[in-house]
């Protein structure tokens, strides 16, 4: 049974910084691609940041390019989101996502085969 349970959410000011990280079990992790969406109220889930499996390519939203750092470690089965120079649009639940098909992370998170429960992400002006 496939897991992913995200940590490190919470609340910070525009400006700081936060990491956030996905465990993931009952998968061979490095196979697969893993993203990082967020979805705010109102508003579609979208993908932040994706990276491929193994320790290959990442990609970005252009919203969080230069600010998200996406990286993951095989051997301990996480991926990880460091999340610097937060503004108050980047308030939002966060998910990361396996995707079990595919070498690199699509954006179109139905093609996503788990997700973790979401971790909140405030950020105050």
């Amino acid at each position: 049974q496939v897991q992913l349970v995200e940590t490190g959410g919470g609340l910070v000011q525009a400006g700081g910084s936060l990491g956030l990280s996905c465990a993931a079990s009952g998968l061979t992790f490095s196979n697969y691609a893993m993203g990082w969406f967020r979805q705010a109220p109102g508003k579609e889930r979208i993908l932040v940041a994706g990276i491929s499996r193994g320790a290959g390519p990442t990609y970005y939203a252009d919203v969080v390019k230069g600010r998200f750092t996406i990286s993951r470690d095989n051997a301990k089965n996480t991926v990880s989101l460091q999340m610097d120079n937060l503004k108050p649009e980047d308030t939002a639940v966060y998910y990361c996502a396996v995707d079990n098909s595919r070498a690199v992370p699509p954006r179109t998170p139905a093609w996503y085969d788990y997700w973790g429960q979401g971790t909140q992400v405030t950020v105050s002006s």
